[in-house]
This record gives structure tokens, sequence and C-alpha cells, in this order.
């Protein structure tokens, strides 16, 4: 499995450092959420007009761009015209980088709707972006996040939309942490259609500085409770030969360990596996 890191975890380096910082640490390839203060590269001329540029010197470094993580969210009907719009731009980024994968969101008023009403808009949403010029040429895949933790949750659109462009985005830190549902079961439920993964660590630490309202607290990858290296034994007795992805939510909570810090202990776990 190759290793990469999303920029979430450094909002504030630039390209230059992204691609300095990622190569000497030991990471083979980043994973775009944002770039210093935007969220959506899609918008930023070094992934539009400059695209071609910005994939040479990410390149010269010596990485591979694994994944642009968007903010489609599939299921929530109030988004279809914005998520469209937002897909159109990212194919033609992820295409001009060679990105392979796009992260996307289920996302939708759950609780409303029933989860059969919203699973049917989010297929729909789906079906529309497959649809699109290029889009088939890249994997978009549904992130185990939101109202869409659980993997039998998540096993109903991709049981609906068998097209190979479309899978899952294993969130190891959300399955476990926040649904309490066993590696064993989450991989039965997708583990065939498994492209990408997002992996992070907790300790259940409830009053500590830095522990959400469940009690969580992020740590550093193999020095929490959740079972990643049983995830990840999972996912390669299946045969899944793609990236592990250190997502640190340094952009979402600054009293995170720095990305100097932190990013290097994540390589050194992970070499362990």
């Amino acid at each position: 499995m190759k290793l990469a890191f999303m920029t979430l975890g450094c909002p504030t380096w630039d390209l230059d450092t992204v691609c300095r910082n990622g190569r000497a640490y030991g990471f083979d390839a980043v994973d775009f959420r944002g770039l210093g203060e935007a969220l959506d590269i899609t918008k930023l001329p070094e992934f539009t007009s400059g695209v071609a540029a910005t994939k040479r010197r990410i390149h010269d470094a010596g990485l591979e761009v694994s994944a642009i993580s968007s903010s489609i969210k599939v299921c929530d009907a109030t988004c279809r015209q914005a998520n469209l719009e937002e897909a159109r731009r990212t194919i033609e980024t992820a295409c001009g980088l060679g990105a392979p994968n796009v992260r996307i969101f289920g996302g939708g008023d759950v609780q409303t709707l029933g989860r059969d009403a919203a699973a049917s808009i989010g297929r729909e949403c789906i079906e529309a972006i497959l649809a699109l010029d290029g889009a088939t040429q890249l994997r978009w895949l549904f992130e185990t996040h939101d109202h869409w933790i659980r993997g039998a949750d998540c096993k109903r659109l991709l049981d609906a939309i068998p097209n190979p462009a479309f899978g899952c985005l294993w969130d190891m830190g959300h399955t476990y942490r926040v649904e309490k549902e066993p590696p064993s079961a989450t991989y039965a439920a997708i583990g065939p259609r498994v492209g990408y993964t997002h992996v992070k660590d907790a300790v259940r630490d409830p009053g500590s500085p830095g522990a959400d309202k469940e009690g969580w607290r992020y740590v550093a990858p193999g020095t929490g409770e959740l079972p990643l290296a049983e995830s990840v034994a999972l996912l390669r007795k299946g045969g899944y030969d793609g990236y592990l992805t250190f997502e640190h939510e340094k952009r979402w909570i600054p009293a995170l360990p720095e990305p100097e810090e932190i990013f290097p202990k994540f390589i050194q776990w992970a070499r362990t596996l």
C-alpha cells in the first residue's frame, strides 16, 4: 500500500512546502483538501489554468496526487446543482493532475426523509455525476461519514450503483469510534468496493482538553484505541493495494499537533504494518 497525507493537516503550507515536506517525510502522494486559505482547490489558478505546471511541480518532487477531497453531498437534494458544478470542476482538475480518486459525502436530511429516500436522492445524484464528460475516468468514493457511517448503510448506495467508477472510502476513525462497528462488520459490507482510506487514531478521554463531545481525543496513529491495524490487515487480505491516507484534522482543530511533528509519526507507524 502507498502512503498519502491530506492537506487538511497542513493548512498553512503553500504548494512548495507540500511538495518539499511530503517527500522528505516519506509520503508517496498528497490528497488535496484545500490549500492555504482556500478549501476548494478547483477554483485556484494553480489547479485550473496552471494545472499542468502544478502537476509537474508535484511529480518533480517525487509525489503523486492520490485524490481530491471534494465537498459534494450527494444525498442532499438542495445541493444538487452545486454538486454537479463542483463535479465538473473537479473532473477537469483531477484529470489535469492525474488524480484517480474523488472523495464525496452523503449528507442529506436522513432524519426527516428516512434513509431509503435519502439514498434514492444520492443514487440519482451519483448517476448524474457519472454521466458528466470525463467522470468515469475517475473513481467517486462515498465516505463513511456523517449519516452514512455504518457499512450496511453505505452498501445501500454501493448495491444500487454497480458502476466501477463508484465506490467507498473507508474512514477507519468513523466506523469504530462513532458507530462502534467492528472492522470485520464494516469490511463484510463494503470491503470489495473500498477504493480509498482515511486513517486517524483516538483515545477515549472524556473531559480532557481536545476531547470531542463523545469524549474522544485524537492521538498519533498506533497510540490510540481504534483498531487500525486490524482494519488494514482486512484490506490487505482482501487484495487492497491503494492508499493509506493520513487525515489529520488540523484545519478544523488548530490545537492538534503541527504537521511537522505528526506526519513523520504516521510514516513511522504505517511502516510497521
